[in-house]
């Protein structure tokens, strides 16, 4: 895309962003008045971070440290009667940074989440609009460091079960996901696709799901379209052990095709690719561990399709009422399923990040995080990896929430 015709859609990606925001806030403070919501509240908050990174941008060529600010303004809503339920979190992250990198950028979030019941059925809907760096979100999902850019996403899942027995149920889902890069370094595109299955409760403690699905995947205004489909079948099994213990395991093939279209031709490619994911989390009267690993198929900025292969351990403990501790790693290994929209073999990727967080609750209505991150992340194709320690530092202000009752 040319930049000024990019330059013409971020211009209107903002605009749609702002009133999106407008849109949620509308709708989620009219729905539950309206559906005479047995309760509903409004949860204001204001945090100010400090940061300091080593290596930002995960780099292994010469760099400088990072210095930086955030001000995140929020507000979450929850309303629910006997048959809905909406929540939502409004926020805007704006930042500064300074020293080895001098950006300033703003993000924002709009996310919903609706559930309605009858006796039969149960209707849900997540989704909304992001506005994140993919040196936050993207990089922590997949592994792969990507330019320092806004990344704009607009998703939308509806899903649809109906109970047949008192023990089987049908389950339908879609999906659409369109994402925007604010550099012409990195590509835009949109996946769409949908799902359909059963599911059968052996016993209250295990439950089995089988379904089908198709995905698409498309690049948009590339100078080197990606075009990858991808129908399945995936079968699921949960199981809770006893109240405090629950596993889950998933898995199935799917079908990829994919072309790419170069100035010497098409390329096409067809592969299957098992897909398989396990978590398992454990609850103390204290404490919480899951633990999780999985293979899936992603979309990327840089044009294609990526498998990722990740793992994950992650948990929490209660000191007190006051004084929470948290662990999370993660590590992912990323290889690339389509071929770069410039023609080029993806190399494979390898990303590592620990984050212990310290969170005291030091005032009625404020709150106080310190965090630190060590990141690392190797390439195939490079000879050099990178490395980076990152910390913060966030006080948050918590208003009294605003509930209400009908």
């Amino acid at each position: 895309m040319p930049p000024s015709c990019k330059g013409i859609r971020r211009r209107w990606i903002l605009g749609e962003a702002t009133q999106a925001l407008l849109a949620v806030t509308i709708i989620v403070s009219e729905v539950a008045p309206q559906c005479e919501a047995a309760e509903w509240s409004l949860a204001p908050s204001v945090g100010v971070k400090g940061v300091y990174n080593s290596n930002l941008l995960l780099t292994p060529l010469r760099h400088e440290h990072t210095y930086g600010y955030w001000v995140t303004p929020a507000t979450e809503f929850a309303g629910k009667t006997e048959r809905l339920e909406v929540s939502s979190r409004i926020a805007a992250d704006f930042v500064g940074y300074l020293g080895g990198e001098d950006r300033r950028f703003t993000n924002a979030f709009a996310p919903v989440s609706v559930r309605y019941r009858t006796e039969r059925d149960l209707l849900g809907f997540t989704g909304g609009f992001t506005r994140d760096n993919t040196l936050l979100g993207e990089l922590q999902a997949t592994g792969v460091v990507l330019s320092f850019a806004q990344r704009n996403q607009w998703t939308a899942h509806p899903t649809w079960t109906r109970s047949l027995t008192e023990k089987l149920s049908v389950q339908s889902s879609a999906q659409l996901s369109d994402t925007t890069y604010e550099s012409d370094r990195l590509v835009d595109y949109r996946l769409v696709g949908g799902s359909g299955g059963f599911q059968y409760q052996f016993t209250e403690r295990s439950q089995a799901q089988v379904s089908g699905s198709y995905v698409d995947f498309h690049t948009i205004d590339s100078p080197s379209p990606v075009r990858a489909n991808f129908p399945g079948i995936n079968m699921s099994l949960t199981h809770a052990f006893d109240e405090s213990l629950t596993g889950t395991i998933y898995g199935g093939p799917r079908f990829l095709f994919s072309s790419t279209q170069t100035a010497s031709g098409s390329i096409v490619a067809r592969d299957t690719v098992w897909l398989a994911g396990a978590r398992m989390t454990k609850n103390w009267e204290r404490a919480t561990v899951q633990v999780s690993a999985s293979r899936d198929l992603v979309p990327s900025g840089l044009g294609l399709l990526i498998e990722t292969n990740r793992g994950e351990v992650a948990g929490t403990y209660s000191v007190s009422e006051a004084l929470t501790c948290s662990l999370d790693v993660v590590g992912v290994l990323t290889s690339g399923q389509t071929r770069l929209s410039t023609g080029g073999v993806f190399p494979d990727n390898r990303y590592v990040s620990v984050a212990p967080k310290l969170s005291w609750k030091f005032l009625e209505w404020w709150e106080a995080e310190v965090t630190y991150m060590y990141r690392w992340r190797g390439i195939d194709a490079a000879a050099d990896s990178a490395q980076s320690h990152a910390t913060t530092f966030m006080v948050t202000y918590h208003p009294p929430k605003l509930s209400f009752s009908r």
